[in-house]
């Protein structure tokens, strides 16, 4: 069946008041699915097919309000909606409640209720549920800490394909925390995580394989997973490829790129660094004033070297004048 003859099946039974093709109808228009991407059309349809008790289309909307997609963002009107979905089973439903009374979002800030609402989802086998468990058991947040919990919730939802739950449990094996420890392991789900674009995965794994824990050690494997994080913005793993390519790459023009980047996150040790280069004039022009710059940045946050240098450079200026 074409996208336009599924849509015009799905608007005529829409039109007959079946819930199931008014919502059907609601993603269609959301999602732009053969027809212009219209929010209020999207909106329309979930509404009529909420009120018929639709949980899925109650969880819609719910979504909208607490996104503001379509209409005002409004964090009672989201309660409201995800409410009724969740009193019905609804396992995202449940999910989202447990996350808007963990954060108080709209209601009262409340662990116990939150944990409440993330169970029923997990039961049902939702992922990030599972997850969100696997956290309040490892941080001991609304229940007694419990390391081998948090590890159960967590491969769970690993299993699911949850990336954040893999990179979670990856922690747990490196570290030995409720299991005992496993880099092959560890590996084994940062790896998983890391292919879905996890950027704390990229980072542990690229971590991995620098020092060789789990697998033989691979520099060129650690740079391209620094890599991949690096270019989604985190800052350690800025750091590391700046150090990469200034050591062993040898290429300071890329390592100043790179540095200046996780500098300007606050890692203090990428502010010395580039501190370096443009005090030597390796990659980039040297700029004495800029370099104290950037070693008083790191200094500001206790870096030993970092103040060094400043001496450094101060008993030069002295020689200078």
């Amino acid at each position: 069946m074409s996208n336009e003859s599924e849509i015009k099946l799905y608007r005529t039974l829409a039109q007959s008041g079946d819930a199931g093709a008014q919502n059907r109808l609601g993603w269609i228009y959301q999602n732009g699915t053969g027809v212009p991407q219209d929010d209020a059309e999207a909106l329309k349809w979930f509404l009529q097919a909420a009120g018929q008790g639709h949980p899925d289309a109650q969880n819609n909307i719910g979504w909208r309000y607490q996104n503001g997609v379509g209409v005002p963002r409004d964090d009672a009107e989201a309660l409201k909606w995800f409410l009724q979905a969740a009193g019905q089973g609804h396992a995202d439903a449940q999910n989202r409640l447990g996350w808007i009374y963990q954060n108080g979002a709209g209601v009262p800030q409340d662990n116990a209720e939150a944990l409440k609402w993330f169970l029923k989802a997990a039961h049902q086998g939702h992922p990030e549920a599972q997850n969100n468990i696997g956290w309040r058991y490892q941080s001991g947040v609304g229940v007694q800490r419990d390391n081998a919990e948090a590890v159960k919730w967590y491969r769970e939802a690993a299993r699911q394909g949850n990336a954040d739950a893999q990179n979670n449990l990856g922690l747990m094996l490196q570290n030995g925390r409720g299991v005992p420890r496993n880099y092959a392991e560890a590996v084994k789900w940062y790896t998983e995580a890391a292919g879905r674009g996890n950027v704390y995965a990229q980072y542990n794994l690229a971590c991995m394989y620098k020092d060789g824990m789990g697998v033989p050690q691979d520099s060129t494997r650690a740079l391209k997973w620094f890599l991949e994080a690096a270019v989604q913005g985190h800052a350690e793993s800025q750091y590391n490829v700046g150090l990469m390519y200034s050591s062993g790459l040898q290429d300071y023009h890329e390592a100043a790129r790179w540095f200046l980047k996780a500098a300007e996150q606050g890692i203090d040790e990428a502010q010395y660094h580039f501190g370096l280069i443009l005090e030597e004039g390796r990659g980039v022009e040297r700029d004495l004033d800029a370099a104290e710059v950037w070693y008083n940045e790191a200094a500001r946050q206790g870096h030993d070297e970092a103040m060094e240098a400043l001496q450094r450079l101060e008993q030069m200026k002295n020689k200078e004048s």
